[in-house]
């Protein structure tokens, strides 16, 4: 029977990136455990998300680290990153789709240092001639952290096969992001922004 909470919160997240509203005992079962033994990992749902959500900060902490995102070649790195990143996409899903972890000033702290990482790769890679200077750091780390998660619903969904995921990734990331020798003419339109979270302003 698992008990390990690691292998708890991967259940959960498979079952609530489906279910949202789905109920205790089917993560419990999902999980091979007992409502008890969930119950004693966990005090109720609302510490269950946030541990997931912690969790999901955690690995991409790890990918960034595996990556080693602030060494050599800013498009070298990046290609690291998403190697590290496509295993635990489901978890960056899951946060980039939980509102409830906005709530949390623990989470949104982890998640402020995780994405000021990736904006300094950015802005590193913008200065180094590599990414495209006409869209901001800011905006690129929002992009790719959403094309993670949804790499994650497609792999869960069947939608694309866990073999291409990186590869996919990659080249349609990069296709939009690299530096190219006649940019598009840039346009006043504010940007889009799907969470209050991330960096606001960035000067390659």
């Amino acid at each position: 029977m698992a008990t390990d909470r690691d292998t708890v919160l991967e259940a959960a997240v498979g079952v609530l990136s489906r279910r949202p509203t789905a109920h205790l005992d089917e993560i419990a079962r999902a999980a091979g455990i007992s409502r008890a033994t969930l119950h004693r990992l966990f005090p109720g749902r609302d510490a269950l998300i946030r541990d997931v959500g912690r969790l999901g900060l955690q690995r991409f902490a790890a990918a960034l680290d595996t990556a080693a995102v602030e060494e050599g070649d800013a498009q070298a790195a990046l290609r690291r990153l998403v190697d590290a990143a496509v295993p635990d996409a489901m978890l960056c899903a899951f946060l980039a789709g939980e509102n409830q972890l906005y709530d949390d000033d623990g989470i949104n702290d982890l998640w402020e240092v995780q994405i000021a990482r990736l904006h300094a790769l950015f802005l590193r890679g913008q200065r180094e001639g590599v990414f495209r200077i006409e869209l901001s750091a800011a905006w690129l780390s929002e992009a790719f952290f959403d094309l993670v998660a949804g790499l994650g619903w497609a792999i869960q969904d069947g939608r694309l096969a866990p073999r291409d995921a990186a590869f996919s990734l990659a080249e349609l990331f990069l296709g939009g992001a690299l530096r190219r020798d006649t940019a598009p003419p840039t346009h006043d339109a504010p940007t889009h922004r799907t969470s209050d979270r991330k960096p606001e302003t960035d000067t390659p």
